[in-house]
């Protein structure tokens, strides 16, 4: 690799890395808070499930630590220069990256999302992809498969920042429209689209990528 294109990966995951942090601590705090229900009553996440407030508070602790390690996963120093910290740190990313996605998709079933049916339906697919992703990113790195390591990695690094992809996109979308199309309820147009655009469109750029790089 060139050593203008290494400069300009680790920088852009670098960036990536400093604009997840807002995201990362709101969702830690919140996760705590949830936790330690010290959350202000009463709120839609909470319920009288101790099980559905334990997975749904762990999924967002968790998937907020992944959020912003898995950029520094791929910097290339890192990578090729601390193998064995690259090689922990990417255990530690898959052991949160399952937590989270089965956190999730033990509330859905127990809680339901507040947008009904469509997000049930979209946060489930997107659950079970990051699960799939995570244990073939590991499973091909146990085998020594890199090339096979890392397109499944190049698929979980996109689908790990789906839960801040999300809030951009809300955040964008808000500012160009004013919530067009987006109510409190989660059931208007953009809301229904968001259900799955966080994440798949994304993950297809990524399939396209891999196929024309053969």
């Amino acid at each position: 690799m060139s050593s203008m294109k290494t400069w300009v990966q680790t920088a852009s995951l670098v960036l990536l890395a400093l604009l997840t942090i807002p995201f990362t601590i709101y969702a830690i705090n919140f996760a705590q808070g949830g936790l330690r229900d010290t959350l202000p009553a009463p709120h839609y996440i909470r319920s009288d499930n101790p099980v559905a407030n334990l997975s749904i508070f762990s999924h967002m602790a968790a998937g907020a630590a992944i959020t912003a390690l898995v950029p520094l996963q791929l910097i290339p120093s890192i990578r090729e220069r601390l193998p064995t910290l690259h090689r922990w740190s990417g255990r530690l990313i898959i052991i949160a990256a399952v937590a989270t996605a089965v956190g999730g998709l033990l509330y859905i079933p127990l809680r339901g999302t507040i947008g009904g049916t469509p997000m049930n339906i979209g946060f489930s697919l997107y659950g079970l992809l990051v699960l799939l992703t995570a244990l073939q990113t590991i499973r091909y790195a146990r085998a020594k498969q890199i090339q096979d390591h890392n397109a499944w990695a190049l698929r979980f690094f996109w689908l790990a920042l789906g839960s801040w992809f999300y809030r951009v996109h809300y955040g964008l979308w808000y500012l160009a429209t004013d919530g067009l199309w987006s109510n409190p309820q989660f059931t208007g147009g953009f809301d229904l689209v968001q259900s799955v655009a966080f994440f798949l469109p994304y993950l297809v750029g990524v399939e396209v990528y891999l196929r024309i790089k053969q």
